[in-house]
């Protein structure tokens, strides 16, 4: 596998990655469709099923924070192939559990272990030219966002077929098949950082405090994920009443509408040859803002939310892949680091969309979700709007 600066990062290794990326955060999100199935098998209510999705989020946050930065401090093959083990783990805990505590717990660990894609991202673009830097990142990116978009789909009609468990045990046994993967294939990277743990961490609040092209992307991004979160968090709920009925399978399906965006946003950075970061960002995020005009006033029929779920994970990945190129052109040897402060804002984003769409649906239903999603969306806009020339120009 050629990994040297000259002749860049291979693309065997980059759609390795790629693949890897999509089977492992695809066990953040198998349980979105399954809430409906585990309130109903643990005989608890919709708001109490749906914290297994934020604590997901919340042990993704805490993962690419305690573990990501780790990157620049160890061998990352070696790392990675100890972290899979503690995300077997973490399934088979899920596949067993049989209390809402125990869900609770394994769904907090599934978060924190299967942070691995976000080690690979800082591979593709450390080891690509500045020319293929956002092409790479994009292919790794689509089968990340795959993996979360098929994960809804498959986790929908595996759970209603054989039941939650069995979604979780599947996802288990894929997990031996990656480390046998990621063994034999993936080439190993030497540490660039020579401290504590104490100064690494250290050094990742400095990135956070004195990087304004950070802080801005960091920004947009939790606010994007957030909007997204509080669609696919609660459409389960929305389409078992009235006039949907609908069952987990076919709400997962609609990560099949939602991989059609994600794919498109994979191929967004060709349009940097027509158009500057700043202005594919601000259309993105546009494009977020119109996904909810959709789900709120066409939200009561299956084109209406299929059109918004296209459009918003068009718009949030979009927006996520320029983020990542804005702030992978910092001249820093970081790259992990710079990632764990984006990734871990970018998944309490996602956390504070989860909630607050859980809170809004307990008291307004669908049109408070739309709210939250809405204001999310706008938020991160006014702020790309009102500071990324300044960011840029300092």
């Amino acid at each position: 596998m050629q990994m040297n600066a000259t002749k860049g990062i291979s693309r065997t290794v980059i759609w390795l990655m790629a693949i890897i990326s999509g089977l492992v955060v695809a066990n953040n999100y198998y349980n979105q469709p399954l809430l409906g199935l585990i309130s109903k098998d643990l005989n608890v209510s919709e708001s109490a099923a749906s914290r297994i999705s934020m604590l997901t989020q919340i042990g993704y946050a805490i993962g690419l924070l305690m573990i990501v930065p780790l990157g620049d401090k160890f061998f990352r093959k070696r790392l990675i192939l100890i972290d899979l083990f503690l995300v077997f783990g973490s399934l088979l805990w899920m596949t067993f559990a049989t209390q809402l505590w125990m869900l609770y717990a394994a769904s907090l660990l599934i978060g924190v272990t299967s942070v691995i894609p976000q080690l690979f991202i800082p591979i593709a673009a450390e080891l690509s030219s500045d020319k293929e830097k956002s092409s790479n990142i994009g292919t790794v990116m689509s089968g990340l966002l795959l993996g979360i978009l098929l994960s809804r789909f498959i986790g929908g009609i595996v759970g209603d077929v054989w039941g939650w468990r069995a979604m979780f045990g599947i996802a288990a046994g894929l997990i031996i098949l990656v480390w046998f993967a990621v063994y034999k294939m993936l080439p190993e990277m030497h540490p660039n950082f020579k401290g504590t743990y104490k100064e690494l961490m250290r050094s990742v609040g400095h990135l956070a405090k004195t990087q304004p092209i950070l802080q801005l992307a960091s920004f947009r991004g939790a606010m994007a994920f957030g909007s997204m979160c509080a669609l696919f968090t609660t459409l389960v709920f929305h389409m078992e009443k009235p006039p949907f009925n609908a069952g987990a399978s076919v709400v997962g399906s609609f990560g099949l509408a939602g991989a059609v965006g994600a794919l498109a946003a994979a191929k967004v950075g060709k349009l940097q040859k027509f158009l500057d970061i700043n202005r594919i960002i601000s259309y993105s995020l546009l494009v977020v803002l119109g996904s909810w005009a959709f789900t709120y006033f066409a939200g009561e029929t299956y084109w209406g939310l299929i059109v918004g779920v296209i459009l918003i994970d068009l718009g949030v990945q979009s927006s996520h892949i320029m983020n990542q190129t804005n702030y992978f052109l910092i001249k820093s040897n970081a790259v992990n680091r710079l990632n764990t402060v984006y990734m871990v804002s970018y998944f309490i984003g996602g956390s504070l969309g989860t909630w607050l769409a859980s809170i809004a649906w307990q008291y307004a239903q669908w049109d408070g979700v739309c709210f939250v999603g809405a204001s999310f969306g706008l938020l991160a806009l006014i702020a790309h709007i009102l500071f990324f020339k300044k960011v840029n120009a300092s």
